[in-house]
């Protein structure tokens, strides 16, 4: 019955965002976001109940419109505008562990990449070095890691990231989490042109996702949150 319940609202997701793109990218932010929202608040009671759900991570999770397109799941926003790897690695406590949850994601990198040093390497052993950190901590909890998003640099926000390093980071953390039973989400194919640029349909500035980037983001979690564990 959890399987059917998700098939169709991954199925109402998609006619939605297919509706949405054919709308415009400049429908105002409530009514794209509500469209969502009514094809997935019918299985809301399915989850309530057992899930405690801390989104981790920097500005795109800080100002992910979760209650707009989750309504009240369980769902936790533990993300701060500009944090890196080491800003949550120091404040684990009050980020993650006091929640107890049952599923963490985790989308943390984007930030270090501004730095000069030996950025990819750095990065991928930090992110790693969290994911650690919560499987000691919590050991029952349920990690999923989404890729690092893209960027287009085009759109102006993008700075010193470039695309070839993000993905040199998501080998490396996407290689980790394949042997340590750790759920890599590749949101990057999803969110990219035929460019291998952060598609201009789904980001505001090239750095954050748009509402639409929001939906499409929210389509493709949504079978991770309501997966078993």
């Amino acid at each position: 019955m959890r399987k059917y319940l998700i098939g169709i609202a991954t199925i109402l997701l998609v006619l939605v965002l297919v509706f949405i793109v054919r709308i415009g990218r400049n429908e105002p932010k409530t009514k794209v976001i509500e469209k969502v929202k009514v094809q997935t608040e019918k299985t809301y009671e399915e989850i309530k109940k057992t899930e405690n759900i801390v989104f981790l991570g920097d500005s795109i999770i800080d100002w992910y419109p979760i209650e707009e397109v989750f309504g009240d799941l369980p769902i936790i926003r533990s993300g701060i505008a500009g944090y890196e790897t080491d800003d949550i690695l120091n404040n684990m406590d009050d980020m993650v562990y006091k929640y107890n949850p049952t599923k963490v994601f985790i989308l943390i990198g984007t930030n270090d990449l501004k730095r000069d040093e030996d950025k990819t390497k750095i990065t991928a052993d930090k992110i790693i070095e969290i994911i650690n950190n919560i499987k000691a901590k919590r050991p029952m909890t349920k990690i999923y890691f989404q890729s690092i998003y893209p960027v287009n640099r085009d759109e102006g926000a993008a700075e010193e990231r470039y695309n070839y390093e993000i993905q040199e980071v998501n080998k490396i953390v996407e290689k980790y989490c394949n042997k340590n039973d750790v759920t890599y989400i590749d949101m990057y194919d999803e969110l990219t042109d035929s460019n291998g640029n952060f598609k201009e349909t789904l980001t505001k500035d090239g750095l954050h996702p748009n509402d639409l980037g929001y939906a499409r983001i929210s389509q493709v979690l949504l079978k991770y949150i309501y997966e078993k564990e």
